[in-house]
């Protein structure tokens, strides 16, 4: 985790052993997203994604013990199998607007995925979604695999 001119960061980077398109789906289909998205102790109950630039995405999570998060934002940036860039905020806290892009490339054996989640309002929620997007990591790892 770092600070910038524009609040705290994170910065994670995993190598799957599935192709860029496949990768991409993940992010983008709510069908896949179902599949990995959230921390470990969470289920995806429902998933949207309206994607085009403008458009928005939506993620219910269900936590074990049955409490319920939604997350959601606007796509800023859509270069497939590339890039994506979308806003995230909380349902409980919709005025702490921070920004989320995955850079996608191809490896030999893979794809080299890049998360850097900014402009965070403090420290602690930075720290708190570095937890979190390491859990998500870990479960999209285990569906495709590490190279």
């Amino acid at each position: 985790m770092s600070t910038t001119m524009e609040g705290p960061r994170l910065a994670l980077e995993r190598t799957l052993r599935a192709p860029p398109g496949r990768v991409w789906a993940a992010w983008t289909e709510p069908g896949m997203m179902a599949l990995w998205f959230g921390p470990h102790h969470t289920r995806v109950e429902a998933a949207e994604a309206d994607l085009r630039v403008g458009g928005r995405f939506r993620v219910v999570l269900r936590e074990n013990t049955g409490a319920r998060h939604e997350v959601g934002g606007g796509y800023e940036v859509i270069e497939p199998e590339r890039r994506l860039v979308f806003s995230w905020a909380w349902a409980g806290t919709p005025e702490r607007v921070s920004r989320v892009t995955v850079t996608l490339a191809a490896v030999p054996g893979g794809t080299r995925l890049t998360l850097v989640h900014d402009r965070f309002a403090d420290d602690a929620t930075a720290t708190r979604h570095t937890r979190g997007w390491t859990e998500s990591l870990e479960r999209l790892v285990a569906h495709y695999g590490a190279t």
